[in-house]
């Protein structure tokens, strides 16, 4: 089976385009990398391939560089760590001194409650004045935006909003300049909204602006706003922090080059397959099939190969028994079970039957579907057989499943 490979999108674009939000005053990836010699003078020990240090302000202090920045405030955190009363602030994480100084980036980030937070509010934020009234009607509008958006799915979290349903509150209830609070931040959405504020997509400024429009309220005041976020889980600020502090592009494409490049010589074998002409293919995804037992004559049904309607793509509500031609349904068939040999946990284990029944792939632009034959169901066979890494934890590894 085959199907004609229709154009793909262009896939989400980790760096800016010139339609794109721009977060941070560096360069995008390409900018930073079209300026690197190409003749082998780049790396890290090349001081020519490396962003020149510029002075950075920060809480009205400045620095020659971001680095000396956050050497400055590590040093503080540390000793801030020294204090015992700092450690009874409830919510305190249980983790050693360095662990939480390897993941902060203080003052911005701190793995731990932050000690910058009012420093950071008398800096930036504005004394209430009550000569300066202050009324918004309350957002009352149907949102609907989706999920697929490349910033929002950069890192999965439960109870995610997507940012660009957030950008419309703040719009509406700040100015320009605000501080924003998230106390459960999450993934750190309303952090990515507030700076979008400041530099909206064409397309996402257009439908809000035609939005208040519709509604008689104006034009939005765009503008960046600054936001504090808190959550109790460190994993969840963690999250939050890379979703909104500014990172070394380079170093995190060339980092993630070589992820990749590792990830293709050791497992890349695991996605390939023949096309018809002999050419290698790249696996986009495989189909399995529950292998069942008809009740009636006890032979084995493939239920995807005869319970699926490939017109509609929907799995008919009966089928009938390749063997001896019975109606039935999916309830009224038996599950088969098999017994393998699991080499992470050591010892046999029993789990349900299947089968690979189709497999779509990708080459020279089309995408097609076929059978499983020697040529890709193989992969299937060899995992079997190919024994996990050791680093793996297991039930029986005594890994730390549990807070003790």
């Amino acid at each position: 089976m085959a199907r004609k490979g229709a154009p793909q999108p262009a896939g989400p674009k980790l760096f800016r385009t010139s339609d794109q939000m721009d977060f941070f005053e560096e360069p995008s990836l390409e900018e930073a990398l079209a300026e690197t010699p190409v003749d082998g003078a780049s790396g890290p020990d090349n001081a020519a391939a490396r962003p020149k240090a510029h002075p950075v302000e920060c809480l009205g202090l400045t620095f020659e560089s971001d680095e000396a920045r956050r050497a400055y405030f590590l040093e503080k955190l540390r000793e801030k760590l020294r204090d015992p009363e700092f450690r009874k602030i409830e919510g305190f994480p249980i983790a050693e001194d360095e662990d939480i100084l390897r993941l902060s980036d203080p003052p911005y980030y701190t793995a731990c409650p932050n000690p910058w937070l009012n420093d950071f509010v008398k800096h930036y934020g504005k004394p209430f004045d009550p000569g300066q009234p202050y009324s918004r009607e309350p957002l009352a509008v149907d949102v609907s935006e989706g999920k697929t958006d490349p910033l929002y799915a950069a890192h999965s979290y439960h109870t995610k909003v997507p940012y660009k349903a957030i950008v419309r509150a703040i719009l509406h209830y700040t100015e320009p300049g605000d501080l924003v609070l998230d106390g459960f931040a999450g993934s750190g959405m309303v952090g990515v909204a507030a700076q979008i504020c400041g530099s909206p997509d064409a397309q996402l400024k257009s439908v809000i602006e035609q939005e208040w429009l519709a509604r008689g309220a104006g034009a939005p005041k765009w503008g960046p706003r600054r936001a504090i976020l808190n959550d109790l889980s460190p994993a969840a600020t963690f999250i939050a922090a890379n979703y909104n502090l500014p990172f070394d592009l380079r170093a995190f494409a060339e980092a993630g080059q070589q992820l990749l490049k590792e990830v293709e010589e050791e497992v890349g074998w695991m996605y390939e397959t023949r096309h018809t002409d002999g050419r290698k293919g790249r696996i986009e995804y495989t189909v399995w099939s529950e292998i069942l037992a008809c009740p009636e004559c006890g032979g084995e049904v493939v239920f995807l190969d005869e319970a699926l309607d490939e017109g509609t793509g929907r799995v008919r509500e009966s089928l009938s028994c390749p063997h001896c031609g019975s109606e039935l349904s999916k309830g009224r068939l038996e599950k088969l079970y098999e017994t393998v040999f699991d080499t992470s946990l050591g010892q046999t284990v029993e789990r349900l039957r299947r089968r690979p029944v189709l497999i779509t792939y990708a080459i020279s632009g089309g995408v097609h579907e076929k059978r499983p034959d020697e040529h890709g169901s193989g992969v299937a066979q060899q995992n079997r057989g190919s024994p996990s890494s050791q680093d793996a934890p297991t039930p029986h590894s005594g890994f730390p499943l549990t807070r003790e």
